[in-house]
């Protein structure tokens, strides 16, 4: 509780340093703060978890886990951020207060051993997000990108929180233990209304996840946000609502799996396909980008769908290796978009030439999303497939592989683009410093969780 409570103070303060015209002030700021919530979490690993506050949150190794990461990957996001926001506005101190805000939101979905916490986490994180997509206020597509996010999150809160109401009705309780002991007192006489929830809560829950059918306002949103901005959507809003998609999932509904396994697995099979096609007919890397991430949350579900105890560390691992590798791909896109003004696949074009050092990260970067060996990305995926052969959902992994084919094909693409086509115009796209250090972090980390991916594993 003490980082949510950190990073809740540090937003405040950041609001002050603003007021005050502290702007090179912010950013420094911001990452100390980050690191002492990080700190904290360290602290923590090691104390007994039990549920606080009257049974509102339980942090334990899987929460501390994902927020460890969400927390390391929003360090990463914010040292992006040098010069970025100025040249969007000059009131910068609201970017990183409403940053900070979400990530709060997303370590109390973490979190959560209440549905009250579930549904309070998930609209910190969301409303300041509704913001931030559009920020850009005389730019027609961000303003555009935020009325459908703002209306489709109003839209599937509804669905989550109609959801709540029926499991509340059924068990009289929102507390995960109490509505789980519920299910184990009733095995054969579960209330339908409570069935009726469970399908809500999964529909609201596809729907903050980015999954298909449920997945529309992803791709506009994701482009019409400020790169900087999709980035952190992508990566740490996506895994913390896939943490508190598994807890309730692994720690409450695994007596009734034959009831929604053939729904969630639907649902899966519809987003592969959606996601991974509708990717591969794209011309614009950033959109590509957006619809690849339905298809790699299509890979995430596998964990849920075949709920194990290896499923937390593998969606875990794949959370990490999906962050790295978007991390540093938006990071090439601003760097790009800088120097070339497009965010098309041709904007790569040459940039092996150009510059060796980013188009190398790059080349990682798309790897790992692709899941080739020796990348964090391989590991992630296979241990996302393995959870499923174990199952033996056979006709399901036997799809996931053929969309696995596809995927390589329109990720390879962009290193094609780098190496062996020449551009247009010679551009030179150099490297601020601060990049260098991001995209060095993330690409080590990547290598040594694709060879050595017990050591991350062993920890959860």
């Amino acid at each position: 509780m003490s980082a949510i409570i950190t990073l809740s103070l540090l937003g405040i303060l950041i609001l002050y340093l603003g007021l005050y015209k502290a702007k090179n002030a912010l950013l420094p700021v911001s990452i100390l703060g980050l690191v002492a919530a990080l700190g904290l979490e360290i602290y923590a690993w090691n104390q007994t978890a039990e549920p606080l506050y009257k049974g509102m949150v339980l942090f334990d190794h899987f929460a501390l886990s994902f927020s460890i990461v969400c927390i390391s990957l929003t360090i990463l996001i914010l040292f992006l951020s040098k010069e970025y926001f100025k040249a969007i506005s000059d009131n910068i101190a609201e970017y990183y207060t409403l940053i900070l805000f979400s990530l709060t939101g997303a370590l109390m979905v973490c979190s959560y051993h209440n549905f009250a916490m579930l549904f309070i986490g998930l609209e910190i994180m969301s409303v300041a997000l509704y913001i931030l997509v559009g920020i850009r206020r005389k730019d027609k597509a961000s303003n555009e990108a935020s009325l459908k996010y703002f209306l489709m999150g109003a839209f599937s809160t509804g669905f989550l929180l109609f959801g709540i109401t029926l499991l509340y009705g059924s068990t009289g309780s929102f507390d995960l233990a109490a509505i789980k002991q519920y299910i184990l007192d009733n095995p054969t006489s579960v209330s339908p209304m409570f069935y009726a929830g469970i399908l809500l809560l999964l529909v609201g829950l596809c729907f903050k996840v980015g999954v298909a059918p449920f997945h529309f306002w992803t791709p506009d949103v994701y482009d019409g946000a400020p790169i900087l901005i999709t980035s952190f959507m992508s990566t740490v809003v996506k895994i913390a609502s896939f943490a508190g998609f598994l807890r309730l999932f692994s720690t409450v509904l695994v007596p009734l799996n034959e009831f929604w396994t053939p729904v969630l697995m639907t649902v899966v099979i519809i987003t592969l396909f959606v996601g991974n096609i509708s990717a591969l007919m794209q011309t614009s890397f950033k959109r590509m980008m957006a619809y690849s991430s339905i298809s790699q949350a299509g890979y995430m579900l596998f964990a849920i769908l075949s709920i194990g105890p290896n499923s937390a560390s593998g969606i875990l691992t794949y959370s990490m290796a999906y962050g790295l590798a978007s991390v540093i791909a938006f990071g090439a896109l601003i760097l790009v978009k800088r120097y070339v003004g497009s965010d098309q696949f041709e904007s790569f074009n040459g940039l092996g030439k150009t510059n060796p050092g980013l188009a190398f990260a790059v080349t990682v970067g798309m790897l790992s999303l692709a899941g080739i060996p020796l990348t964090a990305g391989f590991i992630g995926k296979f241990m996302m497939f393995s959870n499923v052969m174990n199952d033996y959902h056979t006709v399901l992994l036997v799809l996931a592989a053929i969309n696995a084919a596809i995927g390589v094909y329109y990720y390879l693409r962009v290193v094609v683009h780098m190496y062996f086509m020449k551009p247009s115009e010679e551009h030179v796209v150099s490297l601020p410093i601060n990049f260098k250090v991001v995209f060095i972090v993330a690409v080590i980390l990547t290598i040594i969780l694709g060879v050595y991916p017990n050591a991350v594993v062993a920890l959860i």
